[in-house]
């Protein structure tokens, strides 16, 4: 299993939960890589809500492991896209035709939640009928306060900005917003001295 406990934080972070089975009059579903297990877990408990369901996946790193077993659980439209950014136009198009009751269920990494949860959140969806649960890698969608640039996948604490440069320190502040984490310069006071960096939760 790809599960992860993440240790209490500050309130701006985000917390997940595990996805849940929810009456709807349409069934929107969200995935990257690893998400597609907690995806698959809730096909497992209603399969019928499945076959109603318009997933749309993005695999990352995963290839073809979990494509077919998506696709075998019959959903009404499985969409696999080569990445996020490929697949805003379709899951804009989906809100946009959306009926009330629309469910939205959102598993994987951060980055893809949050980026997903903002979409659905600007196109109406309330906060309530968005569902999230984390599977897979921990990495962060950082941004860089100082250049606001956004890196993808960050693994380290400090990272490298892939915008300006500057070493950063990983906090945990979240911007709902522009669904990312905060970074900040780590050698303000005294440049140069940058600590090795780490991995995340190591």
């Amino acid at each position: 299993m790809s599960k992860f406990k993440f240790p209490e934080s500050i309130r701006s972070r985000p917390v997940y939960g595990t996805l849940e089975p929810r009456s709807g009059k349409g069934h929107l579903m969200i995935a990257d890589a690893e998400g597609a297990e907690a995806l698959l877990d809730l096909a497992a408990q209603d399969a019928e809500l499945f076959h109603a369901a318009h997933i749309i996946f993005i695999p990352k790193g995963t290839g073809e492991t979990f494509v077919e077993k998506l696709r075998s659980r019959q959903p009404a439209i499985l969409h696999v896209a080569p990445s996020y950014e490929s697949s805003i136009p379709r899951i804009r198009r989906v809100l946009s035709d959306a009926h009330m009751g629309l469910q939205v269920y959102l598993a994987g990494t951060e980055g893809l939640m949050g980026q997903a949860q903002n979409e659905a959140m600007n196109a109406g969806i309330p906060h309530t009928a968005i569902q999230t649960e984390h599977r897979g890698s921990v990495a962060r969608r950082m941004q860089c306060v100082h250049c606001k640039g956004i890196t993808e996948d960050v693994m380290t604490d400090p990272f490298v900005c892939s915008h300006c440069g500057l070493n950063l320190f990983v906090r945990d502040h979240y911007s709902r917003r522009l669904a990312a984490f905060q970074g900040v310069r780590v050698d303000a006071e005294d440049p140069g001295n940058v600590p090795e960096p780490v991995e995340l939760y190591k």
